[in-house]
């Protein structure tokens, strides 16, 4: 069909891969910083969204969309940016986890009733960094700017929409729809009440478009496709499906799967998006992933996650039974939001340096195969796990990860894949356009280069390490865990 390009957004900078759009073999890519300028007084969290354009337009610099046909969009979600009836923005777009709004997130989870309401009403609690929060933020903040406020867009859908030359038409996708908080994957429909709790009255959103469409052409003649949120376009770009999960291991944890159905989860334990091929995407989230190994890192007084990685190595399953609840900022999975970490099993044969190391990544894992076993007894089949992340190269994640997780995992060799994704949803839409892609299976592109790590012999030894952790968590906190 040609080539295609995917341009991904995320909070520090832009990334640009070029792909063959029958193959996805990358051809060429591009990489630009956004620029910083933080005015004094002004927040990490607020954000000039004119930043990713610029970002955008350095990346792309060279020639490097020479001969591109068409174009997707992925970019880091949970930014809400809100404009004026003239279409300008009313004030900085808001990002990330932004703490300011978590009073805020308790006042809606108290409005519509509790947490089961919402969950009912959305597929997901409020949390601080969701749009729909973010808005209740913004109109007890500051009123006159939420007065203003005419029109609702995330970040994605503001540069699909400046691409196209800023059109009357504003267009979102299912994954990023499904994360703001006033969308529901059950319904494939929008929840303007929510909205109207939140700002105090009612707001354009844009049109929920599906998989394959197409956002629209340039007047060059550059197809659009309907861009989605970073975590949908990496597992698309990863190549996941039915019977596939991705952990995601950074400061903070989490665990999503493919699924045919949306999930209401009135613990709030599972935030129920959706996928950018139409399917379902269910994530749980743990508070305490890598932060939980760098933290036993600094108290062995080891200079990086390698040397902990290695010393952990010289310990065995199970680490003389030595076990670390490793909720050192509280935890969402199970949900203790006031608790602290627990170091249990202290004998003298285990006060030892190496065992220490070991039980933190395996109370890393175990917390983590906690969250698995939420999706799972949802009814999720997971027989597949793809490990991401930086830590899931270091060799104490990879020998306790299959037999703890009992599960087949993947580590993919590190690459774009939230580009990739954007690229091979430009390239379906491309292909629907041409009449050469059924708009309802996406382009069979290459799967990701990956190791294969399978739990083997070791299964037996990784679940009774995996009922030591449970014990403990149980001891310590009895109840708290129903998956």
């Amino acid at each position: 069909m040609g080539i295609v390009a995917g341009l991904d957004s995320s909070p520090a900078f832009t990334r640009i891969v070029v792909c063959d759009a029958d193959t996805g073999a990358v051809l060429r890519q591009g990489y630009a910083q956004h620029p910083v300028d933080t005015p004094d007084g002004a927040r990490p969290s607020d954000v000039d969204p004119q930043a990713w354009l610029l970002s955008l337009g350095e990346a792309a610099g060279g020639g490097l969309l020479e001969g591109v046909q068409a174009i997707g969009v992925s970019a880091q979600q949970n930014a809400l940016i809100p404009l004026d009836a003239q279409g300008n923005t009313v004030r900085p777009a808001i990002t990330g986890g932004d703490k300011r709004a978590q009073v805020a997130a308790a006042d809606l989870v108290d409005a519509l009733g509790g947490r089961e309401a919402w969950a009912q009403a959305v597929g997901c609690v409020p949390q601080a960094a969701q749009p729909v929060t973010k808005l209740r933020w913004l109109a007890k903040s500051e009123p006159e700017n939420a007065r203003r406020t005419a029109t609702l867009l995330q970040a994605h859908d503001w540069l699909v929409w400046q691409l196209l030359g800023r059109p009357v038409r504003r267009t979102t996708d299912r994954g990023g729809a499904s994360g703001t908080g006033y969308w529901s994957a059950a319904t494939g429909a929008y929840r303007p009440d929510l909205v109207e709790l939140a700002l105090g009255h009612q707001a354009m959103l844009p049109e929920v478009i599906g998989p394959s469409d197409a956002a629209g052409t340039t007047p060059e003649g550059l197809l659009i496709s309907a861009g989605t949120g970073e975590t949908m376009a990496a597992a698309f770009g990863l190549g996941i499906g039915l019977g596939d999960a991705v952990v995601s291991l950074g400061a903070s944890g989490s665990v999503m799967a493919v699924h045919p159905g949306a999930l209401a989860d009135q613990s709030g334990m599972i935030t129920s998006l959706a996928d950018a091929t139409g399917m379902h995407l269910p994530v749980v989230t743990t508070l305490n992933a890598v932060r939980a190994l760098r933290g036993t890192a600094e108290l062995l007084g080891l200079p990086d996650l390698e040397s902990l990685s290695d010393l952990a190595m010289k310990s065995t399953p199970g680490s003389h039974g030595l076990v670390l609840l490793p909720y050192l900022e509280g935890e969402r999975t199970p949900h203790l939001p006031h608790t602290a970490g627990t170091l249990a099993g202290l004998r003298r044969e285990s006060m030892k340096a190496e065992h220490l190391a070991r039980a933190s990544f395996e109370g890393m894992l175990c917390g983590l195969a906690d969250a698995l076993d939420v999706l799972r007894g949802r009814g999720v089949e997971v027989r597949r796990i793809f490990l991401l992340g930086q830590a899931a190269e270091l060799p104490a994640v990879q020998a306790a990860a299959p037999s703890l997780f009992g599960a087949q995992v993947v580590v993919p060799q590190p690459a774009d894949y939230a580009a990739i994704g954007a690229a091979r949803q430009a390239a379906w839409a491309l292909g629907v356009s041409q009449g050469t892609l059924d708009p309802r299976n996406p382009p069979a592109w290459q799967g990701a280069a990956a190791q294969v790590l399978e739990p083997g012999d070791d299964l037996a030894v990784g679940q009774a390490v995996r009922q030591q952790f449970v014990s403990v968590r149980e001891q310590t906190h009895p109840g708290a865990f129903r998956p």
